[in-house]
């Protein structure tokens, strides 16, 4: 039988390749996301694939959108969390309140709530496993990103948590820990450093790559290929741990 997998933010980015690759696989996959174009975009691209909205700050609409899913997909064995934001660059004492709120309820409280309705599904999945997104900035601290650096430390707690609480359903959770993802998303990330620091955005792209052992971007599509692994027997051993795929990243 085939995989039965839910992807939050599943349209564009890393999502949007988590998609990909599952179906290439021959899962049958559900993504939602809150970008209406590239839902549409992804369903006519993936035939068979199922997309539906669903804003990750809204509890009411992940309380909708969960048994959707699992009642269109005719049951759950795989659960990936990608849904995040990156939130503002500024230092902690000049970060809007709202704006940390809004980071943390994406990043972190749409997790647990999207992870508390698909856990009843997945206890009667005979492989269940969950796949959290955290980043490099749940291993280090991230000046000027605290909410993200936070909440991606809070993934990994959540991960562990997760992994011990459910093995005895043989439920597995394990987090990816990328480092920087090539994309659009890494682009703005770079250009809010290089407006705080007043250095210019090849500086800062110089920067991170420097703190790496290999001089490079991380591909998307490796993270997909590694989230396949994690889901199949493969990895039948492998929960509550944190993957990272960060060309050997030694600092924020």
């Amino acid at each position: 039988m085939s995989q039965r997998v839910l992807i939050t933010a599943g349209a564009t980015g890393i999502g949007r390749e988590f998609a990909r690759a599952f179906t290439a696989n021959g899962a049958k996959v559900f993504v939602c996301d809150i970008d209406d174009k590239a839902l549409a975009a992804i369903a006519k691209e993936i035939p068979g694939l199922i997309a539906r909205r669903c804003d990750m700050a809204s509890r009411a609409e992940i309380e909708r959108m969960v048994p959707d899913a699992v009642a269109a997909l005719g049951g759950l064995d795989v659960l990936i969390n990608n849904a995040g934001i990156a939130g503002l660059t500024l230092p902690i004492a000049e970060y809007p309140p709202d704006d940390w709120d809004k980071v943390i309820a994406v990043n972190l409280t749409a997790m647990f709530d999207v992870s508390r309705l698909a856990i009843p599904h997945l206890k009667k999945s005979k492989a269940g496993c969950i796949i959290n997104m955290s980043s490099i900035a749940g291993r280090y601290g991230f000046a000027n990103r605290s909410p993200y650096a936070a909440t991606k430390w809070g993934v990994i707690g959540l991960t562990k948590t997760l992994a011990m609480e459910l093995g005895e359903w043989g439920i597995r959770a394990n987090a990816i820990a990328p480092g920087a993802v090539e994309g659009e998303r890494i682009v703005r990330v770079f250009q809010g450093r290089a407006q705080i620091s007043g250095r210019s955005l090849d500086d800062v792209k110089a920067d991170a790559l420097a703190a790496a052992s290999i001089k490079a971007m991380i591909d998307p599509k490796d993270i997909a290929q590694l989230a396949v692994f994690l889901a199949s027997d493969a990895a039948k051993s492998i929960s509550g741990q944190v993957v990272p795929i960060d060309n050997d990243r030694q600092k924020a």
